[in-house]
């Protein structure tokens, strides 16, 4: 019996895809940028199923690519040539929320909002929040440690997760849905598996943490000097409001001028422009908590030394969702732009205005009329910087000088003590990268893992590592 006759006979043969117009979907990555192949594209439906694949590819020295909703950003979940895709997407039961213990329970394949949704169900918060969470599942969330727009107060999928089912390179299930918050019984597996993109096992299941519902809210968008005044009054807010600053977003003219482009409806939030703005997200358990008399209180005295230079209050849960539209559109209106070179980076926050000061001016040096793209999570020190030419037919050239960028941004972002890599992963796009700045001794550590978990090196050949 063929491979392809073994997995049919598992998972059904409506499940398994072989033409090419069927695959297409599953062998290109959601920019554009990766476009591989596959023999099969396998769609198992549940925890069995998914290790009688992943046996059956071991047996007969078939790698596998696992994939979820294929939102990704570096090429994590795309074949290079060869590789069995095994599409998650239909594991997408909730399998328990237990109130008490403020968890949820859910299959990989349940996207973000789903499980959003489940949790709003019985009165309580899953604060994992990015733009793709239509569609992004938790799977891929978790394999990637996402972060997203509520990190700096709920922490990324690492803190989130309590528990994990995966199956492992030879077909095995370790269950590890334990929704403890204490449990000293030696290494904290899940830990190796979530981040790890896929390369070590894959997830099937997770038991997640759920917090208070919020019963208030302020989201306010400002202007601010510089990305300076940014962070002065991301700690004015944090001193002044602790725990309530929820979110805290830096978008650069540049970006938002895109988004304006690009996105039907889009309007700028304030009358004048201004070259940096900040969306603020203040909320509480408390249906009665002043969130705007403290949110006042900060923004008056940050108004008087000139550090903000306007700001606008949403007043109802419709301006509040346009604000946010402003923020989360923008990877969505680079993409209607144009193919541009992108960094999903991290640092301490301390460090991030002399970061954005500098790399600016090498860039713009190196690069005379070098868009750049800046916006992200500024309240968790992670940057999205990206760049192309504002001229369509000066950016292919351009595009062609990516490790040259690389290099400029890259080297910079180490020098501050950060990282190449915050919340996207290193997929193919930093594989190679990255060992310009991991140590020996961390690479080593590194591959020992893999070659524990996976000593075929059939789970997602060719990424991370």
């Amino acid at each position: 019996m063929s491979l392809r006759e073994q997995l049919a006979a598992i998972v059904g043969e409506n499940y398994v895809l072989t033409d090419v117009a069927d695959a297409a979907p599953f062998v290109t990555d959601w920019r554009g940028r990766y476009q591989g192949s596959a023999p099969c594209v396998v769609r198992p439906g549940n925890t069995a199923e998914v290790a009688g694949v992943v046996a059956a590819c071991a047996a007969a020295g078939i790698a596998i690519v696992p994939q979820g909703g294929n939102t990704g950003l570096v090429g994590g979940a795309t074949p290079r040539g060869g590789e069995v895709v095994v599409s998650l997407t239909r594991l997408k039961q909730i399998r328990q929320i237990d109130v008490d213990n403020a968890t949820i329970t859910v299959d990989a394949g349940c996207t973000l909002a789903a499980v959003q949704a489940a949790a709003a169900g019985v009165g309580l918060l899953f604060p994992l929040s990015l733009a793709a969470e239509g569609t992004a599942t938790i799977g891929g969330n978790l394999s990637t440690n996402a972060g997203g727009v509520q990190v700096l107060r709920y922490g990324n999928a690492r803190e989130l997760t309590l528990g994990l089912e995966v199956v492992l390179a030879d077909g095995r299930v370790w269950n590890g849905l334990r929704g403890l918050r204490k449990d000293n019984t030696g290494y904290d597996l899940k830990h190796l598996f979530i981040g790890a993109e896929g390369t070590l096992g894959l997830i099937t299941a997770a038991v997640l943490k759920l917090h208070p519902m919020p019963r208030t809210r302020l989201t306010a968008w400002l202007a601010v000097a510089d990305p300076a005044a940014a962070v002065r009054l991301l700690r004015q807010l944090r001193s002044h409001c602790g725990e309530r600053v929820t979110a805290f977003e830096i978008v650069g003219r540049s970006a938002l001028d895109l988004v304006l482009s690009h996105i039907s409806g889009a309007r700028d939030p304030l009358a004048q422009r201004h070259d940096w703005q900040v969306l603020v997200e203040l909320s509480d358990s408390h249906a009665d908590a002043d969130l705007n008399g403290l949110f006042e209180t900060v923004v008056e005295d940050e108004l008087a030394q000139g550090g903000v230079l306007d700001a606008v209050i949403a007043a109802s849960e419709a301006q509040a969702q346009a604000l946010w539209a402003l923020r989360e559109n923008i990877s969505e209106a680079q993409r209607r732009e144009g193919i541009s070179i992108k960094h999903d980076i991290a640092l301490p926050v301390s460090r991030l205005a002399e970061f954005i000061t500098r790399a600016d001016a090498a860039l713009a040096e190196q690069f005379p009329g070098v868009r750049i793209v800046c916006f992200g999570h500024i309240g968790d020190g992670n940057l999205h910087f990206n760049q192309s030419k504002a001229v369509a037919q000066d950016n292919p050239g351009f595009i062609e000088q990516t490790a040259a960028v690389n290099r400029i941004v890259h080297d910079l972002v180490d020098a501050l003590g950060g990282s190449i890599s915050a919340e996207h992963g290193l997929g193919q796009l930093k594989r190679d990268e990255i060992l310009r700045y991991k140590s020996a001794v961390e690479m080593d550590l590194m591959r020992a893992v893999k070659d524990t978990f996976d000593p075929s090196g059939m789970l997602n050949p060719g990424k991370l590592l």
